[in-house]
């Protein structure tokens, strides 16, 4: 691709704010109200970066990326508070967040949201172009499933500064519990492009339609790796990599063939599946203790897989700021209110 081409499309795909701003959010921020966060510091083991000229691209950094809109904002404020309470070296973590473009609160609001809980936090607000694959997007079993938003994973090489060349994804629905930067250290071997906490005891079969599996050709995908089942929530992400492989058309491909021929009923994790399952850099199971907000129908409550736990993930229906405001929380609810900073008014 040209650098004019790769240009053209960062700006197609992201407008992007440097924000440094302090202030409560106005308009349509009016309704969102968070205390601010203790001021975490650098213990004396870590590299020290000039806060006053700190950028995206400096090598000392731990990038992380989450998604950010008034739907789950709540969530998000709550994994970020997570991550620098837990972080032996809070202030060299770089926070990227994917915005929106039609969000009812708007970029610029919840950077100051932003800014006003963690004053003194390193980050950035791209803004998602909805369009970019609003027409990729088939039904789901769950409307909150065919958000655009849920997407922009597949295009954080494109939206991210091209300086960036490691990210750890996070979604908005989980707290960290652990340091943070023990998951940025994951090695990924055999040029592999993602890592992940792999499930491979999961009925893997059930994440595709029979349609899928009775189709000679399109099945085969499969043929020689041994797939396992991820979470698409918890990732590390070589970016370096997945702009060479061309990732973001691959997964693309996949959800062109879903739109024509409906091979799978899930959102946005078959296509990863498609193209990474049985490729993935497996991470332990403590990084991903998933499924805390049950399945996709119900939303029922679960428990914790067995094992040590390193981060506590919220996947399916139900959320834990929605069941602790309506007085009926799941038991491991709580163990998410600590780092819940909304303040009801």
């Amino acid at each position: 691709m040209s650098a004019a081409a790769v240009f053209f499309l960062h700006f197609f795909l992201t407008a992007t704010f440097c924000v440094g701003f302090g202030g409560t959010g106005g308009g349509d921020g009016s309704a969102f109200r968070y205390s601010e966060a203790p001021d975490y510091r650098n213990g004396v083991e870590c590299l020290s970066v000039n806060k006053e000229f700190v950028s995206s691209c400096h090598p000392s950094l731990v990038h992380v990326a989450l998604t950010l809109d008034s739907e789950y904002l709540r969530g998000s404020i709550a994994a970020v508070h997570s991550v620098l309470r837990h972080a032996t070296c809070p202030e060299n973590i770089f926070f990227h967040f994917i915005a929106a473009e039609f969000d009812p609160a708007s970029p610029r609001v919840l950077s100051k949201i932003v800014r006003s809980t963690f004053p003194s936090l390193n980050f950035k607000i791209f803004i998602f172009r909805e369009d970019t694959v609003i027409n990729l997007i088939s039904s789901s079993i769950r409307q909150a499933l065919e958000n655009p938003l849920n997407y922009a994973r597949n295009y954080l090489g494109d939206i991210l500064d091209h300086c960036v060349e490691r990210v750890i994804y996070l979604d908005s629905d989980l707290v960290v519990v652990d340091d943070i930067i023990k998951l940025w250290n994951t090695t990924l071997t055999n040029a592999r492009v993602i890592g992940a906490p792999e499930y491979c005891h999961a009925n893997f079969t059930k994440y595709f339609t029979d349609g899928f599996w009775s189709d000679p050709v399109i099945s085969r995908v499969f043929q020689t790796r041994n797939p396992c089942y991820f979470n698409t929530g918890v990732m590390v992400m070589d970016l370096v990599r997945w702009r060479e492989g061309n990732y973001r058309k691959r997964i693309e491909n996949w959800m062109e063939i879903q739109r024509k021929r409906r091979i799978y009923e899930l959102g946005s994790l078959p296509p990863f599946l498609l193209v990474f399952a049985g490729n993935v850099e497996g991470i332990d199971h403590r990084w991903n203790q998933h499924g805390l907000g049950g399945d996709n129908v119900r939303g029922s409550c679960r428990w914790l897989h067995p094992g040590k736990v390193s981060l506590l993930h919220w996947s399916g229906k139900g959320k834990p700021w929605v069941r602790l405001d309506a007085k009926n929380p799941c038991p491991l609810d709580h163990l998410w209110r600590p780092y819940d900073l909304f303040k009801l008014v």
